[in-house]
């Protein structure tokens, strides 16, 4: 893209307490000892945004948290990194979404969550015109948004297509197993899907990943990236391209992000004009050194840096 017009991340904004490594879960009324514990942002909307000015590119987010100390940590790391905040809202009558991570020695995570001010969140709350400016309006954590997912997310796509912004969506896993019936009016409006594959087989009922993103296809999409870990990422359009492509091979940290980290790359591949396939290695590339660092954002480095892993670094067999 020719334009500096910044990217939009709506979605979920949560502080994360993450304690590591959490050897055995304790039986009630026990204690059992961490090496380290920690305060850090998470939520899709900050995780990407913050790989997005990592990066180097133009970053709003869009969402609300409350008035308390863990929306001022919010906000003042937004500050810190060059994201803008103007599009975040303060309810004085909630609190701000946060997350227990505890991080086994593997990398491997368990999660307590409470949804906070990010339940709140409505299109009354979404300034419209900061949409309209934008290159890139990304939905960051749809299906746990009650208060904006569904219909209203569907609106605000339609809206921002017909404004000329590219939309992106990424999910969070369903608790609620409402799945589909929430996401189906979205997907017409989305240019770009990135769930995990898991997050695609709850939603299409099927297994195989080729399989998964055809039907995500046949919903309305038009390009649909499937992160699956591990085994890499497999990128699929409605115009009949396929890309696969593996992992890249790194010692993992804490995989707490990675898949928004990969969101972040996918769109900053979109915001350069780059291939399809160039895109899908670069976001791969930002998902893999995402784990290399504590928190979900920790490891994820520069443009610069993230081009020249992305050339040399080894992939898995």
């Amino acid at each position: 893209m020719t334009n500096h017009k910044p990217i939009i991340c709506l979605g979920i904004l949560v502080a994360d307490i993450v304690g590591r490594p959490l050897r055995t879960v304790p039986a009630p009324g026990r204690l059992v000892l961490v090496d380290e514990m920690s305060l850090h942002t998470g939520g899709c909307a900050i995780n990407t945004g913050t790989a997005l000015a990592r990066l180097g590119l133009p970053v709003e987010v869009i969402g609300k948290i409350g008035t308390d100390s863990f929306g001022d940590f919010v906000l003042n790391a937004l500050a810190e990194r060059g994201i803008g905040s103007k599009g975040v809202i303060r309810d004085k009558k909630v609190g701000t979404s946060a997350t227990m991570v505890m991080v086994a020695p593997d990398g491997e995570r368990r999660f307590v969550h409470y949804l906070g001010a990010n339940a709140q969140l409505t299109l009354e709350d979404v300034d419209l015109s900061m949409v309209e400016a934008g290159s890139i309006l990304h939905i960051a954590g749809s299906l746990v948004m009650p208060g904006i997912d569904g219909e209203p997310t569907a609106k605000l796509l339609r809206h921002a297509r017909a404004a000329g912004v590219i939309t992106f969506l990424d999910t969070v896993w369903d608790d609620t197993g409402r799945w589909m019936k929430t996401l189906a009016p979205c997907l017409p409006y989305v240019d770009y899907f990135v769930p995990s594959l898991p997050e695609g087989q709850a939603l299409t009922g099927l297994d195989d990943p080729a399989e998964v993103a055809r039907a995500l296809l046949s919903y309305g999409v038009k390009t649909v990236g499937l992160k699956m870990g591990v085994d890499g990422c497999l990128v699929m359009s409605a115009a009949g391209q396929l890309v696969r492509l593996p992992a890249f091979q790194v010692e993992v940290v804490d995989a707490t992000g990675a898949g928004d980290a990969f969101a972040g790359g996918f769109i900053a591949g979109v915001w350069h004009g780059w291939e399809l396939e160039k895109t899908a290695r670069f976001a791969n590339a930002v998902g893999a050194l995402s784990v290399t660092g504590l928190g979900a954002s920790g490891g994820v480095r520069s443009l610069s840096e993230t081009l020249s892993f992305m050339e040399n670094a080894p992939l898995m067999a």
